[in-house]
């Protein structure tokens, strides 16, 4: 009897435990957003960004429909003509929303990172979106399409081949590794960053110039959203996220 109650005790302790460690999770999460919306400075970027993005989702398929129908130049890429095209539309959809599942469960509980991740995708897209437009290529050769269901349903019915510089697959996981804050996340998104380059090229869709010009642009806008966004940052955090993102 007495061991069964001990059991019971412990059991009934490492509930009591569970209870008191969530609800002061879900006391701190309400904290943070509470003081978020608390700055005027946080509610109209937020209000703004969400608007862009509305804005940059809504003519996607207007957008690249419009650049299916040029006819660009055939890049010269030596490197790609070493490497036989493969089919590794799995793998890459697996990294990419893998990723994307992972910030979105993140910025859920902290809106500085949530405001950071909205301003800096909005700018490289925008960027991204003006460089395909100037820089007209055609797709390399040996290309094959890749199988994603859920991008597909921003770009059309159609296969798109001609976003090509810079490459938006790889610019939103490095996007993603930049926002991140915890260490293991950060590895996670990194090493994701690094196959989904090297499966883009195996896959021949895009050249090797934008594969690896797509996280130097990506880094570049990444910090200027993040002094965007300072302000706001220093009011919620001040003290408590010192270590976040520290060596970038």
């Amino acid at each position: 009897m007495k061991e069964q109650k001990t059991g019971s005790n412990k059991y009934k302790n490492a509930e009591n435990k569970a209870d008191l460690t969530l609800g002061l999770r879900a006391s701190v999460l309400g904290i943070k957003w509470s003081s978020a919306w608390k700055m005027p400075s946080y509610r109209w970027k937020f209000f703004v960004g969400m608007g862009i993005l509305a804005a940059i989702l809504i003519s996607f398929p207007f957008f690249f429909r419009a650049i299916e129908t040029r006819n660009g130049y055939l890049f010269s890429d030596i490197f790609l003509e070493w490497i036989p095209a493969r089919n590794v539309s799995v793998a890459v959809f697996f990294l990419i929303w893998s990723c994307f599942v992972l910030i979105l469960y993140r910025v859920v509980g902290d809106p500085q990172m949530l405001l950071l991740t909205l301003w800096a995708y909005n700018g490289v897209t925008l960027l991204r979106m003006a460089s395909i437009g100037l820089i007209s290529l055609n797709p390399p050769a040996g290309l094959i399409p890749l199988a994603d269901p859920i991008t597909n349903q921003f770009y059309g019915e159609q296969f798109i081949t001609h976003d090509l510089f810079f490459s938006g697959h790889m610019t939103s996981v490095f996007l993603i590794f930049l926002c991140l804050k915890k260490k293991a996340d950060r590895i996670y998104a990194l090493l994701a960053s690094i196959i989904l380059g090297i499966l883009l090229l195996v896959q021949h869709v895009h050249y090797t110039i934008d594969v690896l010009a797509a996280p130097v642009f990506t880094y570049a806008v990444y910090r200027l959203a993040r002094l965007f966004t300072k302000p706001e940052s220093t009011g919620l955090y001040s003290g408590t996220v010192s270590g976040g993102n520290s060596f970038l």
